[in-house]
């Protein structure tokens, strides 16, 4: 027998089982005819309940955040996330949202609707109303001033003629 197969150690040869030769509907008939001592308990087929996310509260939270804190020894912060079966990726979050306030987001559909959308039409019809009240101011205006030429009345000397009186 050869130690060596193209320079490779050769593997020694594999025992098999007589059962594992068998075909399978042979090993599934084996298995079915066992002495009624031998019987296997066949596995639940019932599907267990979807598992729930864990919650955790703000209080929670600051108090993790505050023992994570004040650990000073080495491997401190992995014993407490070990015995509280957290992960250290919860403490990052939780630091970020203790940054934030420890506000929970809001949850459910966003908004359609811009918050700035009542005022920015507020503004554009106020807006409208002001370009109105020019123009009527700019042909009153122009009126007067058809009206002095006509009249020969000039507009300078009688705002002139007002403030000296």
């Amino acid at each position: 027998m050869k130690t060596k197969v193209n320079g490779i150690a050769a593997l020694p040869p594999v025992l098999v089982s007589p059962e594992a030769e068998r075909s399978e509907a042979e090993r599934s008939d084996a298995e079915r005819s066992r002495a009624s001592g031998e019987t296997k308990t066949p596995p639940d087929p019932e599907v267990l309940a979807k598992a729930q996310r864990r919650q955790f509260t703000a209080d929670y939270k600051r108090r993790i955040l505050a023992l994570a804190d004040a650990t000073k020894e080495s491997g401190g912060i992995g014993a407490l996330l070990r015995s509280e079966g957290l992960y250290s990726s919860h403490l990052t979050h939780w630091r970020q949202q203790r940054d934030r306030g420890l506000t929970p987001r809001q949850r459910g559909p966003k908004s359609k609707r811009d918050p700035l959308f009542d005022e920015v039409r507020k503004l554009k019809q106020e807006n409208g109303h002001l370009t109105q009240r020019l123009a009527r101011a700019e042909l009153i205006i122009d009126v007067q001033k058809k009206v002095s030429s006509l009249l020969g009345i000039s507009l300078a000397t009688i705002g002139n003629d007002e403030s000296n009186s």
